[in-house]
């Protein structure tokens, strides 16, 4: 397999590791290497250890059975409670006043916090609720809410019972809940009477109702979270219970112990290509999450944590929800966007306000209050001293957007890798295992503990250091990843284990440089192959990015006919800039020959209005490219911003492709 540079230069590509390491020293700490070596070669030592963090209803039998790989199970013959190990325990334990929940909205202009003995109370009666309801241990509960308390509540209340919940993003449309209903067939649906958006109200209650009548699974009853002070709903007496009755009518109801190896959640995930599979995870996965809030994000008992997310994605059940409450921490929940609600500066204003320590967000997030506040002019307004460190994943970091971030909010701009089907980072730079806070450029920093990260060509050979490769996780998994696929056992295995047998397959390309740092630098899918070249798009958007006029970018690949692909680049221009189109565009392709050669072959580059991404931040490349070489697609519900392949079109029709786009823009 040939790599993107020789080694010497994607070395230098990626800041020149070896003078940095030489002048700074070590970037692996002594902690982190018998950490990462106990777990992979100690790995029932290890975790067993870890596992002490929670509370466990009964002790396990064996740490790890392995016997069927790659169904390897945790904790064998333990059982725990979920929402005991959030909430019980730390009221329990003394910390009843604590607030664990900060709810700010300045969509809905309201602050709310509660403490654990609030959260405990509302948690154990809607369990009691959904008990009168027939839930039980095992049934399936799906739950469509915006970014507010109750979802929690609700996903909380549903373990308490032993049940199953299943978030699906509150803004799906009718086709996509009923989808899910479908699939996981819930006995009950909670669901909010809307969402909120810059300028619009979202009228969940209404898709709900279509969902529901599409659907050819009916459940039992709908508990609906009346948002009157936006938006009432009418609810249908057979169907619907009103969220402040079932709670009012009903008794606390105390946890149910389940099996380590049972159903925590089912998460539905598409990506941006493939039709949704069920993520099913397993309560054991509390064992590394909470581990992972100290290891990985340095989090103390009296810290403040925010994540920005919704709920409905991986981020949103780790580090919003689970994460944060087994640690008895308090967090923030934000109700809005990071512009627009009203101005640029609303995150600057969130950790000066509740003096967050530490913050986790997405790429796309940083690069749109770049776009509008460049100077932060409106962010240097507050004072952000409590924050220690900005974590980021879901995308690709350029580096120019990391720099920004780092003179912005003054503190480390960490990026880690993961993905739905892991639950929790596979790679980061760890600030509670003592790594240098200021790793090479562009990695997403070291294999965290019980991952064992390789990285192989086509034909299974492990690559070289620098090499470019499919990123795999050699097996067994670590314990809270996901432990199949609901009702499909052979797509999860087949889609995930059989390509590289003894590995798990990432769909990730990157490569792992000689200290062992890790760099993804697309889906498999995003890799280009110009004259049997492998050229990563990440490389290309790195170099763009670096331009003063650029805001966004995408790199995909498109069909030639002699080279087989060339990239093509899709850029968003600095609103201030007085160059043209045209000037930028020749510009860009000359920064990226002088950056990384003519092997890159840039000369594709076009402006357009906005990128289609993921409501998780993901550019939607291979719809992109799709678009451009006339073949067929359709538009994945998780894309954001539908309404952007139009004008894109347009703009690859200038340059000669995408000559017959589909009907549907």
């Amino acid at each position: 397999m040939e790599s993107l540079l020789n080694a010497d230069s994607l070395v230098e590509w990626s800041n020149g590791f070896e003078s940095v390491h030489n002048k700074k020293g070590t970037f692996r700490s002594p902690k982190y290497n018998e950490v990462h070596k106990r777990s992979i070669e100690k790995p029932e030592e290890f975790w067993g250890e870890v596992a002490e963090l929670i509370t466990w209803t009964k002790p396990w039998t064996k740490v790890m059975d392995n016997s069927n790989e790659p169904f390897t199970k945790w904790f064998v013959g333990g059982e725990l409670n979920a929402c005991y190990n959030a909430v019980d325990r730390h009221v329990h334990g003394g910390k009843g006043k604590k607030v664990a929940l900060i709810h700010d909205s300045p969509l809905t202009q309201t602050v709310q916090k509660i403490t654990y003995f609030e959260l405990l109370d509302k948690v154990s009666r809607l369990a009691g609720a959904l008990n009168k309801l027939g839930v039980r241990k095992g049934d399936r509960v799906v739950i469509y809410m915006p970014v507010v308390p109750e979802t929690i509540i609700a996903m909380l209340a549903v373990v308490r019972l032993g049940a199953i919940h299943s978030v699906v993003f509150g803004g799906f449309a009718a086709s996509e809940l009923a989808l899910r209903i479908e699939h996981a067939t819930p006995k009950v649906v909670i669901a909010a009477s809307c969402g909120v958006e810059p300028g619009k109200v979202i009228n969940y209650k209404q898709m709900l109702n279509e969902a529901i009548k599409i659907s050819s699974f009916k459940p039992r009853r709908c508990i609906i979270l009346e948002r009157g002070n936006i938006q009432k709903s009418v609810l249908n007496k057979n169907m619907d219970i009103s969220w402040d009755n079932a709670l009012n009518s009903s008794d606390p109801h105390p946890c149910v112990p389940i099996k380590a190896n049972d159903p925590l959640y089912i998460l539905y995930t598409s990506g941006t290509t493939d039709k949704p599979k069920g993520v099913e995870r397993t309560v054991g996965h509390l064992v590394p999450v909470a581990w992972s809030m100290k290891a990985i994000h340095g989090m103390e008992n009296d810290d403040v944590w925010w994540a920005t997310s919704d709920f409905g994605w991986a981020v949103g059940h780790t580090y919003m929800c689970y994460g944060p409450l087994v640690c008895g921490l308090t967090s923030v929940l934000y109700e809005g966007k990071p512009i627009r609600t009203p101005d640029a500066g609303q995150y600057f204003r969130i950790i000066e306000k509740y003096q967050v320590n530490a913050m986790f967000t997405v790429p796309t997030a940083l690069r749109v209050i770049k776009r509008e506040d460049p100077c932060t002019i409106i962010g240097k307004q507050y004072d952000i001293s409590s924050i220690r460190c900005l974590f980021l994943a879901g995308e690709h970091l350029d580096h120019e957007t990391k720099m920004w971030a780092e003179d912005a909010f003054g503190v480390p701009v960490l990026n880690q890798w993961w993905q739905t089907e892991t639950g929790y980072p596979i790679t980061a730079t760890c600030a509670g295992l003592d790594h240098n806070l200021h790793p090479p450029k562009l990695t997403v920093g070291l294999p965290f503990a019980g991952y064992d990260v390789r990285v192989l060509s086509k034909n299974g050979s492990e690559a070289k250091p620098n090499e470019i490769g499919d990123v795999v996780i050699k097996l067994p998994l670590p314990p809270g990843t996901f432990s199949t696929l609901y009702k499909a056992y052979s797509r999860f295995c087949k889609t995930y284990f059989r390509r590289y047998p003894g590995f798990y397959d990432s769909m990730d390309a990157g490569y792992i440089d000689e200290h062992g740092y890790v760099y993804i630098t697309a889906r498999v899918d995003d890799v280009i192959n110009v004259a049997g070249h492998r050229i990563s798009t990440a490389a290309i958007e790195d170099v763009v990015m670096s331009h003063p006029d650029v805001t966004d970018a995408a790199v995909v690949g498109v069909s030639e006919p002699i080279k087989g692909q060339t990239p093509l680049c899709l850029f968003i221009m600095r609103q201030d800039t007085n160059k043209s189109e045209s000037t930028l565009a020749k510009e860009l392709v000359s920064k990226v020959r002088e950056s990384i050669g003519p092997i890159a072959d840039l000369h594709l580059c076009v402006a357009v209005k906005e990128l289609p991404r993921t409501r998780s931040g993901k550019a939607c490349r291979k719809l992109v490219s799709k678009l451009a070489d006339d073949q067929l697609f359709e538009i994945p519900a998780t894309v954001e911003n539908a309404s952007s392949f139009k004008d894109i079109a347009k703009a690859l029709q200038r340059i000669g492709y995408a000559r017959n786009p589909p009907v549907l823009l």
